[in-house]
């Protein structure tokens, strides 16, 4: 085995020395009969940073190789503002509330 690559049995007795090395940004392979199931790594290292884009629609179509150029001339954020209905004029006399005739 090479100095990165547990046997599950020596990852376990040795754990601590497993964590220390992959905090040191050596990432660490844990194998379970003799194949590889897990590769320990330091968390600030493996996480990739977040940022506003990527919580948008737009954001994961541009990242996905699958659709990206696709959303071009696409809007997102449509303008969901409901037209205003003045329902006055449909029970009274539309003339009542006209602003012109006053």
């Amino acid at each position: 085995m090479t100095d990165n690559t547990w046997k599950l049995q020596d990852a376990k007795a040795r754990f601590s020395e497993v964590v220390r090395k992959a905090r040191a940004g050596e990432p660490q392979t844990v194998t379970v009969h003799g194949e590889p199931a897990v590769v320990i790594t330091a968390a600030e290292k493996s996480r990739p940073k977040k940022n506003d884009d990527d919580l948008t629609m737009a954001g994961f179509v541009e990242r996905s190789k699958k659709y990206r150029g696709l959303a071009e001339g696409i809007d997102f954020e449509p303008d969901l503002r409901m037209p205003f209905r003045d329902k006055r004029l449909e029970i009274f006399d539309a003339d009542l509330f006209d602003e012109t005739k006053k």
